[in-house]
């Protein structure tokens, strides 16, 4: 064989090597996000959870504002469901956009849950509710902080998979870029439930 052919062969190898190490890193990547949402996850079944016994101790006083509970409920549900499909697919942008939707239509039920709560005192003086409304809150700061990692690691993803010249292997391998769980929709920041007691 000749010198040329050893060069090129050698180039090859490199070559090959480079793809292999950008593909392994592309991959642990993905993988750190779906860790990252995977504590997201955690907080955010915990919030569901916690949810329902709010409402449960609200309705003791608030018979007449059904609406409002059932409002509740049903966001829950629709985040519950949001939060399944983005489990499934955790670098998915889509998936991240309608969890990102369901949870705001969660946290405006929850603010008009609150805003009720402000209105009725024996509620309000409640000890259950204080403690419930304590836990939420503390849940929404670990959700704040954990949905901050998750998009961490997504920016790091991103900038691989959108980089040249680590885009060229991500193309050839199916990496697509991944969604931010946004804490916002349509420019506005989102509230959180205002939990005064």
């Amino acid at each position: 064989m000749s010198v040329a052919t050893w060069i090129l062969l050698a180039v090859l190898a490199l070559v090959v090597l480079w793809a292999i190490a950008v593909f392994n890193r592309l991959v642990q990547k993905r993988n750190r996000i779906a860790n990252a949402f995977g504590q997201i996850d955690v907080q955010l079944k915990r919030r569901y959870d916690l949810v329902p016994n709010l409402v449960e101790v609200a309705k003791r006083y608030l018979a007449h504002e059904a609406s409002t509970l059932e409002a509740v409920t049903r966001a829950r549900g629709a985040a519950v469901g949001a939060a399944e499909q983005a489990r499934a697919k955790p670098t998915d942008a889509a998936a991240m956009g309608k969890l990102a939707a369901a949870e705001g239509l969660l946290g405006q039920s929850l603010g008009r849950l609150m805003l009720v709560v402000e209105s009725y005192p024996e509620l309000k003086a409640d000890a259950t509710m204080h403690s419930l409304s304590e836990e939420l809150t503390s849940t929404e700061n670990r959700v704040g902080f954990a949905r901050q990692a998750y998009n961490d690691e997504v920016l790091a993803y991103n900038d691989e998979v959108g980089q040249f010249p680590g885009l060229l292997v991500a193309r050839i391998c199916g990496f697509a870029a991944a969604g931010m769980l946004e804490s916002t929709k349509n420019g506005q920041e989102r509230e959180a439930p205002r939990l005064a007691f």
